[in-house]
Formats: structure tokens, C-alpha cells, sequence
């Protein structure tokens, strides 16, 4: 008997259809149930304002969770890390996919690197987390505050008008465009978003076929390394447009059981390069405790006194 076709839901842009396009294959190949994309236009595609303008977090998620909701389709691909950290009534991240590469990539003029660019370089970037980190470093680097798809970005650069961009090295890879990073920047220069370089795919709680399908794409150790991730940003009551980079690792140890290495950075919203930096290890099976704990050190040490208030 032919199953019907899936109903994948998907934002317009170039990266968020050619992550789609992959998820819909790799369900094909997994369960034979065939899919087709069908797009949606979110509030954060429309509006080109800044992210912290326009709400930062769910602003490219709330048009697709309608969809769902309205049973306009059948399961939404997201990138995780736009996805707000409390749960959605009704939905359920049935599967989060092996995840692209975590780390933050530098497009730059003469193929230069962090290091070589000169002081006082134009950077462009729409994220207050790596504009924290840049400014951390102590080059006098001049922050652009940018928008625009993948292309649109690396633009700036090759037309003359910045020195350099900084995007996640995950949409470059997804989009064939590898060849154009100068530099994919160490985390111990520059953390990542929560979640970034991995893929949630949602879904109503009540379709448990489609959830069934789905978890066959789940991979344990990406889930268990952003669940880590988002227990941070979490407590710390921060969205995804806040200036907090996290990036949680499986450290395989070979004469122990593995353990999450997990890495914090929380930029001050008013002192330009002032950040605060934290980390901690611990088991697996403590995911949530660990970001929590992680969470808890910085406001204790540092972010909580230094800020007044929690990151907004």
C-alpha cells in the first residue's frame, strides 16, 4: 500500500529549504515514506530589522508551529537554535539529526584569518553573541550590524563594503558554499549558539506515527550535547538574540565512561568586550543538571553580580 505523503514544513530561505531538502531525503531513505516541502514565511523573514529589535527568539519558529497546529503540515524542520527553550504545548521534538559542524566560520578579505585582519577591521555580524566575542578579543574591531541570507552576507564582503562576516560554518557546509570560510574560529575564541550546527524536527504530540518515523533520523549524542546546551540558556532566562555562546562536547576518555565537556560565555548587554567565561564536566545522563550547574556558576561568579539582571 502507498503511504502518503509527508507534509514537511519549512521557511523559504535558501539554508532553511536546502536543510529541509536533506531531512526529507534522509526520512525517504529511512522509512520509504515520501515527502514533499512545503513552505512557510516566518515574521523573522519578512521583517529585515535587527533580531533584538524584532523579539530574537521564536521569531523564525512561531509560522511554522502554526502550521502544525492548523494541520497544514505534518512536521517542521528547525534550526535549533531558534527555538525557544520552554516546551510548546501540544508539540514534541520527535528527532534531532547527527549534527554539522558547531563552530562559527570567518568569510574575510585576501582569505585573511582573525589574526591577520588588520586592526580596526569592519565586521559584520546581526548576532550580539559573536559581536561580545569580537570585541572581547581587543582589536578595536569595528561591528556591523547585518541581515540577509548567506549570499546576501558573504556579498559585503566580496563587494568591498566590510572586511569580513561571520556566519555558522554549519549553513555554509549545507549550502556547498565551504569554499568561501577563511577561517572556522576555534571555540576557544568564539562559542556558538546553543543548538547551532544542529537540526529539531517537531511535530504534533498526538501524530505518533510521524514521531515514530522520525526518530529513526535521532541521534543520542547531538541530543544529549544540545539538551546540555539549552539547560544554560535556559537558566539563565537568556533567548537565542543574547550575547551567550554554549557548546557542550562528548569527551570519549577510552579507559572511563564518556563525559560532556560543556563550554559557557555570557557577553555584558551594556560593556562592550566584557564577557564571562565558564565550564564544567560531568556524566551523560546529567545533561540538564550539567547546563543548570554551569548556569548557576556564572551568575554566582560573575554574570549575575556584574549584569544586575539575569541576560534579557
Amino acid at each position: 500500500m502507498t503511504r502518503p505523503m509527508l507534509r514537511l514544513g519549512t521557511r523559504r530561505s535558501p539554508l532553511a529549504l536546502a536543510q529541509s531538502a536533506l531531512v526529507a531525503a534522509a526520512v525517504t531513505e529511512s522509512t520509504g515514506w515520501p515527502v514533499e516541502l512545503v513552505e512557510i514565511t516566518s515574521h523573522g523573514d519578512v521583517n529585515r530589522a535587527s533580531l533584538v529589535q524584532i523579539g530574537g527568539t521564536g521569531v523564525f519558529v512561531s509560522a511554522l508551529r502554526d502550521a502544525l497546529v492548523d494541520g497544514r503540515v505534518d512536521f517542521a524542520v528547525h534550526s535549533l537554535k531558534d527555538l525557544p527553550t520552554a516546551p510548546a504545548a501540544g508539540l514534541a521534538i520527535a528527532a534531532i539529526p547527527p549534527r554539522e559542524d558547531p563552530r562559527d566560520a570567518l568569510v574575510a578579505r585576501a582569505a585573511a584569518t582573525l589574526a591577520e585582519l588588520p586592526p580596526n577591521a569592519r565586521i559584520g555580524t546581526g548576532s550580539p553573541r559573536r559581536s561580545a566575542q569580537l570585541l572581547a578579543l581587543g582589536r578595536g574591531f569595528e561591528i556591523v550590524d547585518i541581515r540577509g541570507n548567506v549570499d546576501t552576507r558573504v556579498a559585503y564582503v566580496t563587494d568591498g563594503e566590510l572586511d569580513a562576516v561571520v556566519l555558522a560554518a554549519a549553513g555554509l557546509r549545507r549550502l556547498g558554499r565551504a569554499a568561501v570560510m577563511t577561517q572556522l574560529i576555534d571555540p576557544d575564541t568564539m562559542l556558538p549558539a546553543p543548538g547551532q550546527g544542529a537540526l529539531a524536527l517537531e511535530c504534533l504530540v498526538e501524530r505518533a506515527d510521524v514521531a515514530a518515523a522520525l526518530a529513526s533520523l535521532d541521534d543520542v549524542a547531538t541530543r544529549v550535547a544540545v539538551t546540555a546546551e539549552r539547560s544554560v540558556l535556559a537558566r539563565l532566562e537568556a533567548g537565542c538574540s543574547a550575547p551567550v555562546g554554549v557548546l557542550a562536547e562528548v569527551v570519549e576518555l577510552g579507559f572511563a565512561e564518556p563525559e560532556l565537556f560543556v563550554r559557557a560565555v555570557v557577553g555584558h548587554p551594556s560593556a562592550a568586550g566584557e564577557v564571562f567565561r565558564s565550564s564544567i564536566t560531568g556524566s551523560l545522563q546529567d545533561a540538564v543538571g550539567l547546563g543548570h550547574a554551569l548556569a548557576d556558576r556564572l551568575l554566582a561568579e560573575s554574570a549575575y553580580g556584574s549584569l544586575g539582571e539575569r541576560v534579557q
